[in-house]
Order: C-alpha cells, then sequence, then structure tokens
C-alpha cells in the first residue's frame, strides 16, 4: 500500500494549479466582472391599507363583450375559407351598433361595405390576418376594418371547436399607427394625444374565463422622431410562432 499516500500530495498539487489558471484567468479580456453589490430585494408595500371598498363598479367599457355572428357557418377546413368582407357584413346586419354609434358617424363605413364586390378600392375591410390565438389548435380570424376620423378597428372571429360557429371575441377602434402579432397577442400602437414623442401600446391577451381577448398590458413608450418605432431602451414585441399569412 505504499502508492497510496504519494498519489494524495500530487493530487492536491494538481488541484492548486487548476485554480491558479482558473484565477489568472479571469483576470483576462472577455472575464466576468462584478457588477457591484446587488440592491436588497424589497417586496411591495400597500399605501393606504384603510382605503373604503368600493361599491359601484367604473364604466364598462366592453372588453368582455362577445358575440355570434349568424348566418356564417365555419367550414372543417377553418377560418382561411370565410370570406371577412361576408363576416363583417353579417355581424353589421346583427350588430349595427358597433358601426353606426349613437350619432350615426359610421354609416359610411356601411354604405362602404356594399360596394365591396363592384368596388373593392373603396372597401374598409383590410386583408385578413391567421393565428391561434387561443391556443386550441384552431386559427381565429384577424380583421381590420378602416372607419372615418381616421380609425381603424380591430375584430377577432374564434370558431366553435365542436361546432361550425363564429363568436366574436375582440372588438376595439382607435387611431392605429401599427398593428403587431407577438405569440399569441395582438399588440396595438397608437398615437398619443397629450403626449409629444410617444405612444401607447396596448397587448391584447386570450382569457379563457372570459371566453375574450382583454387589454392585458397598457404601455406609455418614448418613439424615435421618425415614428418607426421605440426607442432602444424600449424592446419591440418579438412575434414568435407561425407567422400570420394574408389572405
Amino acid at each position: 500500500m505504499p502508492s497510496r499516500p504519494l498519489r494524495l500530495p500530487l493530487f492536491a498539487a494538481a488541484l492548486t494549479a487548476v485554480v491558479a489558471v482558473l484565477l489568472v484567468g479571469c483576470g483576462g479580456a472577455g472575464e466576468l466582472r462584478s457588477s457591484g453589490p446587488t440592491a436588497t430585494a424589497t417586496g411591495p408595500v400597500q399605501l393606504w391599507p384603510g382605503l373604503a371598498p368600493v361599491t359601484s363598479p367604473p364604466y364598462d367599457y366592453g372588453e368582455t363583450n362577445t358575440a355570434p355572428i349568424p348566418g356564417i357557418d365555419v367550414p372543417p377546413s377553418g377560418v382561411r375559407e370565410l370570406d371577412p368582407v361576408a363576416v363583417i357584413r353579417a355581424e353589421s346586419r346583427a350588430h349595427p351598433e358597433l358601426y353606426t354609434g349613437p350619432d350615426g358617424v359610421f354609416r359610411s363605413t356601411l354604405a362602404q361595405l356594399k360596394q365591396c364586390d363592384k368596388k373593392p378600392e373603396v372597401c374598409p375591410v383590410m386583408s385578413p390576418y391567421y393565428r391561434d390565438l387561443t391556443g386550441d389548435g384552431l386559427e381565429e380570424l384577424i380583421v381590420g376594418i378602416k372607419l372615418p376620423e381616421q380609425l381603424t378597428a380591430v375584430r377577432v372571429y374564434r370558431p366553435q371547436a365542436r361546432s361550425d360557429a363564429l363568436t366574436r371575441i375582440m372588438s376595439t377602434a382607435d387611431q392605429l399607427v401599427r398593428v403587431q402579432l407577438a405569440g399569441r397577442d395582438i399588440v396595438l400602437r397608437s398615437v398619443s394625444a397629450g403626449i409629444p414623442g410617444y405612444e401607447y401600446r396596448t397587448a391584447w391577451s386570450w382569457d379563457a374565463r372570459n371566453g375574450a381577448m382583454l387589454p392585458t398590458r397598457d404601455e406609455i413608450v418614448r418613439v424615435e422622431a421618425t415614428g418607426e418605432g421605440p426607442t432602444g431602451d424600449e424592446p419591440e414585441p418579438g412575434v414568435t410562432g407561425s407567422a400570420a399569412e394574408p389572405r
């Protein structure tokens, strides 16, 4: 057994040499350097815990309002086979308040819908996009509609998994400068009236509890002077998953 005691000093020496090399290597270019002391993490602090509970709900903007689209049957192949103009026409007949409003400012949109077949250049319905926004494996139909006063409406229609019915799960309108798909979210960017150089960015996400797309994240984002997008310190929402193909 004379060899065992001899191996221990050799191993210790080798280990010392490796540690020394590692320590020297950390002092070269490209090393991992300390960023300084880490700030102590603090949890949220509740302010004014004695606030009285709210007894009357706030104004309902209708984010969770969904509606079936009568007269539209989704074929087994999915929503790509649907005519978006026919969908919007069916919806306008069933829910005219979405397009006329209390003062009738969108009656011109209804008139334009009637001309889509003969005058496609004046048709307010834009090319549709498709994306599985709910995670059920079926694509939704995403439609944009040009409205008066520089408004753009965004509608999302969901096919029902066990029937041929079509349901609207999102309806909103704003002065949009960009619409993006980021994963299963629809990101709407609109101008800021009171803060020059900034835009509002709202991400709409599927909410299974309400069965609707809801505005889950709302931000004010600083943009470049050219208006092309956010500044470098504001990351652009990444588009993931399969690309949405226009019709």
